[in-house]
């Protein structure tokens, strides 16, 4: 017989199987989510969770498709959390820095009193703290590189003190980094002049007259690049799309 636990859901109780997510452990029992699940891989931080477990003083976070069900946790869903979120076109003043405009945007992060709450809490174990000193700092290089595998949770900025939404400010910090700061890639610009070649006109006239059943077909019969292939050395034999 399946070994059962006992957990508490939304203040609710269930006897859920054992060895398993839960998010699986749930729906076994026959809960449907309509919201606060995405991806169910542990990528897009919609099914973020607060919970205790048995008789310990510490709030824990998580996400409902990671964590493994344990005997006696308590827990939350926290789908969404209100974080401040600022309006901005991307451009800059005459003679403004990006770095100097992510501050414009996010004063908050100034008022960091580096606690590491953040970082204690973040279900991906990002160190949050350290790349809102790097945006203090004025380093988008570096916030952009410590906060790419940010999923939005929002649980930093649900236990920051401060009150600051280190989600967008580090979003901010990699869009005005990428945009005015990093070089752009000549092999980009390359494809993007052939996917507006006349060439790709014709193929993309072909495929808009094929059927569904078509397209269905030619996506199944597609290459596929094989998983061992060292990166940038496979090409298919069908150039046609190249």
């Amino acid at each position: 017989m399946t070994a059962m636990v006992t957990i508490h859901y939304d203040q609710e109780r269930h006897r859920v199987p054992a060895g398993r997510t839960l998010l699986a452990a749930l729906e076994a029992v026959g809960m449907v989510f309509v919201r606060g699940v995405g991806c169910r891989g542990g990528v897009c931080g919609a099914c973020t969770i607060l919970y205790r477990l048995g008789q310990e003083t510490d709030l824990r976070v998580g996400l409902l498709c990671q964590e493994v069900v344990a005997e006696g946790m308590e827990i939350l869903p926290l789908p969404w959390f209100p974080q401040r979120k600022a309006r901005h076109d991307m451009t800059l003043d005459s003679g403004e820095s990006p770095d100097f405009r992510v501050i414009n945007l996010y004063p908050e992060v100034t008022r960091c009193i580096m606690c590491g709450e953040c970082s204690r809490v973040c279900p991906v174990e990002l160190d949050v703290m350290g790349y809102v000193g790097m945006i203090k700092r004025g380093d988008l290089k570096g916030a952009a590189r410590e906060s790419f595998t940010c999923i939005q949770c929002q649980a930093c900025a649900m236990r920051c003190p401060a009150r600051i939404p280190q989600p967008n400010a580090a979003l901010a910090a990699r869009r005005y980094h990428g945009l005015h700061q990093v070089r752009r890639a000549d092999h980009l610009a390359g494809a993007v002049a052939r996917a507006a070649s006349e060439k790709m006109k014709l193929t993309f006239r072909r495929l808009r007259r094929m059927s569904a059943e078509e397209l269905r077909m030619l996506y199944q019969r597609r290459e596929v690049e094989p998983a061992d292939a060292p990166p940038g050395t496979w090409l298919p034999q069908d150039e046609s799309l190249l």
